[in-house]
């Protein structure tokens, strides 16, 4: 090194303290369920393998945010790039809706196609859902393949951008009063009243099937990112980190990893906005937890209160750690990913897409950096899998985030 040249790490040696709550899973069985196993998912991917468009969304390795951090290797699996959405949801509600005509109408879900189902559809159908904006899009794409109508809730605040892009698919589009849960529930008053199919990523009493569909669906993207990370030449990650809302996502992306590899042998982390931290706080009692209010989140995919019962077993059972964190977490996460270190891919991330890389810059810059570390046991041996589920969805609030410097991590 020249002499009197800074190193990397010296240049970016500031501290700040952002607010993290980190519980660890004192109710630990490391039990998976076989709904969520890797052949389920692999079904599921099969299946879009078939849809016209369908890639692989790129698994960013990010060598030198990894070296910064202290880790061995930081992988992002950018669904920004999921069929030109923007964001991971489609996965889970088209293949909901697929098997839902398919169980209809006599057809086996490996036959389907989008010409075929509109050929065998006998009367027009409305599919209903609630969103706080990208499983409402991926349904509203769904409804738009197959000929028929979509109508979508949307929770009070909602980006009017969000709104746009359903409507731009065809569907009709709601914005309530009402936080998420409650819109949950006009959904569906209105759907039993109109006859409509619900297609939800939660599930209540009576309404397991499409929501275990959903999850399953999901679960696409993780038989994806292994394969990627085989061909890299690694084994598997010793971490991932997961964003939730109701944990449909963590559910079933945890649920394919554990089958993979054991729950005991991957460090899970499962992480949420401090206003909408309902399985943060499941995880501390060991049983479902509802949040009510606003839940005023930068989060809006995450903006939700009460978990889905589905996922739950097994987060409940497989999560090390969940983590209740402040909007901060993820405004950081989204400037990091969107300012790469060296000759790392630049990623856009919307705000719910970019909370677990923000949890780690926001450990790697806490001023006990050193416990922390410990605490998520994060060392140079750390191979850490992120999801980043959503690109800049709400554009707006991106800019004001990046450029603007909203929501900053220190002041």
């Amino acid at each position: 090194m020249i002499p009197g040249e800074m190193t990397l790490c010296e240049v970016f040696m500031s501290q700040f303290s952002l607010k993290m709550e980190i519980a660890d899973n004192r109710f630990f069985t490391g039990e998976s369920l076989p709904l969520f196993s890797r052949t389920e998912a692999q079904k599921a991917r099969a299946f879009h393998k078939k849809l016209a468009g369908y890639e692989p969304t790129p698994l960013c390795d990010l060598k030198d945010l990894a070296a910064y951090i202290g880790v061995k290797n930081i992988l992002v699996k950018d669904e920004s790039k999921r069929f030109g959405l923007n964001a991971f949801k489609m996965l889970g509600g088209v293949y909901a809706i697929a098997n839902l005509l398919c169980e209809k109408y006599g057809v086996a879900v490996e036959d389907f196609t989008f010409d075929l189902i509109k050929r065998t559809i006998k009367e027009p159908m409305t599919f209903a859902t609630t969103t706080d904006g990208n499983h409402g899009r991926g349904v509203a794409w769904a409804a738009k393949q197959v000929g028929q109508h979509a109508v979508v809730y949307m929770p009070k605040g909602s980006a009017q951008e969000r709104v746009d892009h359903i409507l731009a698919l065809g569907a009709e589009c709601i914005v309530t009063d009402m936080n998420y849960d409650d819109t949950v529930r006009l959904t569906m008053k209105m759907a039993e009243e109109r006859g409509w199919y619900i297609v939800q990523d939660t599930a209540w009493e009576g309404y397991t099937k499409i929501p275990t569909w959903i999850m399953q669906g999901y679960a696409t993207l993780a038989d994806e990112a292994v394969e990627q990370m085989q061909a890299m030449g690694i084994k598997q990650p010793t971490h991932v980190l997961l964003q939730a809302g109701v944990g449909a996502l963590a559910g079933g992306v945890l649920g394919y990893l554990v089958d993979c590899f054991g729950a005991k042998n991957l460090h899970s982390i499962v992480v949420e906005p401090d206003q909408a931290d309902c399985i943060y706080r499941s995880g501390v009692a060991g049983e479902m937890v509802n949040v009510g209010g606003d839940m005023r989140t930068i989060m809006a995919g995450l903006a939700c209160g009460e978990p889905n019962p589905l996922g739950w077993p097994v987060l409940r059972g497989c999560t090390t750690q969940f983590i209740s964190c402040h909007d901060k977490v993820s405004a950081l996460g989204m400037r990091v990913l969107g300012n790469p270190l060296g000759d790392d891919p630049r990623i856009i991330s919307g705000e719910s897409g970019s909370v677990g890389t923000g949890v780690l810059a926001a450990v790697r810059h806490h001023p006990d950096r050193a416990a922390l570390m410990a605490r998520l046991g994060l060392d140079e041996q750390s191979v850490v899998l992120v999801i980043n589920t959503e690109g800049d969805t709400d554009v707006a609030h991106y800019r004001e985030v990046v450029w603007e410097g909203k929501h900053p991590a220190c002041g």
